[in-house]
């Protein structure tokens, strides 16, 4: 038995998310039936991260243990051959130790979520980005972020339907930055609340249009109550961009 770390990038469009689900396509389906059908093994995939119905990855890590003997560089091609026409990628593949967890191993996780900030339709970036017209002011937004970096009860920017036994979590970083017509914001932590990074980024572009006060932020988490929560961001803007291991590799 071989343990393989897999890295994926994937459009989330046409998923129901990346965990099997029994409504709907999932990226562990894809890849757990293309990993059969290159092995004849029934192995099950595990993955860094979770990602909701419309969310992006650009290098999710992940591991799968198969029997049969295989090189990386042939397994990962295999996989991508039997992945088409899905928008799911391979593209990195290693042997790793047995004992080497894609979520149980992983320190830190980081996602970015981009705002197309114009009033032309979106065309490359439709289901990529969410488009707000109304201009934004990015560096309110990143000075009204800021009171979320830290350790917080983020009840607020919690989902009702979260599975973590704690809101608590610690927040390492949450930057907003301007690129164009494109508002970049980047959030890392070792793990994340389900909706906590679209809860997040919903009441900072408030902020940005001018709707909330940069204080407001601020006064939303520590209400510690979804019902204080301003915007949920919509999933396609989402991009799971990073997950960070012991190893630094």
């Amino acid at each position: 038995m071989t343990r393989f770390a897999l890295t994926l990038e994937f459009d989330g469009t046409p998923f129901f998310g990346l965990q099997r689900q029994a409504t709907g396509p999932s990226v562990q389906q894809a890849v757990e039936e293309a990993a059969q059908a290159v092995t004849g093994e029934q192995a099950t995939l595990h993955a860094a991260g979770r990602t909701d119905t419309g969310v992006h990855a650009l290098a999710m890590r992940a591991h799968i243990d198969i029997e049969k003997p295989i090189e990386p560089f042939r397994l990962m091609e295999a996989l991508n051959a039997h992945l088409r026409p899905d928008p799911i990628a391979v593209i990195a593949c290693e042997s790793v130790a047995d004992d080497w967890h894609a979520r149980f191993s992983c320190i830190g996780r980081a996602y970015e979520y981009r705002i197309c900030n114009r009033r032309a339709p979106l065309t490359l970036e439709r289901g990529r980005a969410w488009q707000l017209a109304p201009p934004l002011d990015a560096e309110a937004m990143h000075r009204a972020a800021q009171s979320l970096v830290g350790l917080h009860d983020f009840t607020t920017f919690r989902s009702v339907q979260c599975q973590s036994p704690s809101p608590v979590k610690t927040l390492d970083r949450l930057d907003v930055r301007r690129e164009g017509d494109h508002v970049i914001v980047e959030a890392a932590a070792r793990s994340f609340l389900h909706h906590q990074v679209r809860s997040m980024v919903g009441c900072l572009a408030l902020v940005g249009m001018g709707r909330w006060h940069e204080e407001q932020v601020a006064e939303a988490l520590a209400a510690r109550d979804r019902q204080a929560l301003g915007l949920n961001a919509p999933p396609q803007g989402l991009y799971f961009v990073r997950a960070t291991y012991p190893d630094a590799d």
